[in-house]
């Protein structure tokens, strides 16, 4: 082989090994949280302000948030350009006798994931909180017996929807649920399947609790097979941490910022996916809820903008479209 040859060999590997990081939202970065609740702006207002950004991929966001009938949601995202890359499920299978429940919840959204062309069903742990009032609703500590009934039936949701509906899960630690911390991160990894488990790394959530999200990259780049963009903002976070304020509270107080003003940097990210060559969706989630109606369309622009002058060759990123949705209701 001449060196010539060689050289466009290795360039060639190079390129097929080469990541893709898909950059989206959801309707999270739009105050939304549940599936119906006046202070969350209403679904259509979402769709065409995600549109106008420029993200070409969102999640379907709380079950009943968007329209659940696949005809006319299919209609409503093909008139904004929009495609899914996942639907979103709450587990709480430690408890005893709670598979029922939780997989009556999870056949909906995989099905209507499936539907969308999506790929993956984002798994979050109930919290031990309530998301509204912050009142405790169980303990933060699992005994032994509950972190296996945890762990064994993640692994298993993790095959049924794989083997059912043909989509990935991607379980997503979370502030304030029994896998937050980076130590219980890691001792979930180390206890489930990595066939049928793999992790949604929330970068705001794992900061949060002070986690090193480029140290998990490194030790687990087999287990990363979605990303959630968040950042946080370090002196809320230290204040939240110190005086052990709830998760309900900790949003309104800003404890998510917009990037580039929080951690963690976002180049470092994209430049460690890359470095593996992982192929994932990144899509980007900005608690606010709850919040006035015209504040998340500005934070999506400039996050979008942001995002897209990172300069990753990798970075997959609509342009904005030229008029904005004030413009076209003008």
């Amino acid at each position: 082989m001449t060196v010539q040859n060689a050289a466009a060999a290795d360039q060639t590997s190079r390129q097929s090994s080469r990541s893709r990081i898909r950059v989206g939202s959801a309707p999270d970065s739009w105050g939304v949280w549940f599936p119906d609740d006046p202070a969350q702006v209403p679904w259509q207002r979402f769709l065409d302000e995600v549109s106008a950004c420029g993200y070409e991929w969102i999640e379907l966001g709380p079950y009943g948030y968007l329209p659940t009938d696949a005809a006319r949601l299919s209609d409503e995202l093909a008139a904004r350009g929009l495609q899914v890359s996942a639907g979103t499920v709450f587990e709480h299978l430690h408890r005893p006798d709670s598979w029922d429940a939780v997989w009556s919840q999870v056949k909906d959204v995989a099905a209507l994931t499936q539907a969308m062309g999506g790929t993956h069903v984002v798994v979050i742990p109930d919290t031990f909180r309530d998301q509204k009032t912050g009142a405790d609703v169980e303990s933060r500590d699992l005994t032994p017996e509950q972190w296996e009934a945890k762990t064994t039936g993640v692994t298993q949701l993790g095959r049924a929807v794989q083997e059912e509906y043909g989509l990935s899960i991607a379980f997503h630690p979370h502030a304030e649920t029994h896998v937050g911390w980076q130590r219980d991160i890691e001792r979930f990894l180390a206890d489930t399947d990595p066939q049928y488990v793999p992790l949604c790394l929330d970068t705001g959530h794992v900061s949060y609790y002070r986690g090193d999200n480029l140290e998990l990259i490194d030790k687990y780049p087999e287990r990363i097979g979605y990303l959630h963009l968040k950042q946080v903002d370090p002196a809320v976070i230290d204040r939240v941490l110190a005086e052990d304020i709830t998760w309900a509270a900790a949003v309104p107080m800003g404890a998510m910022t917009e990037p580039p003003n929080g951690v963690p940097a976002y180049p470092p990210l994209f430049e460690a996916i890359e470095a593996h060559g992982l192929d994932v969706f990144a899509i980007v989630e900005h608690d606010l809820y709850p919040c006035p109606p015209d504040v998340p369309f500005p934070i999506a622009q400039r996050t979008h903008r942001y995002i897209g002058s990172c300069g990753f060759p990798s970075l997959q990123i609509g342009a904005p479209k030229t008029a904005t949705p004030q413009e076209d209701r003008a």
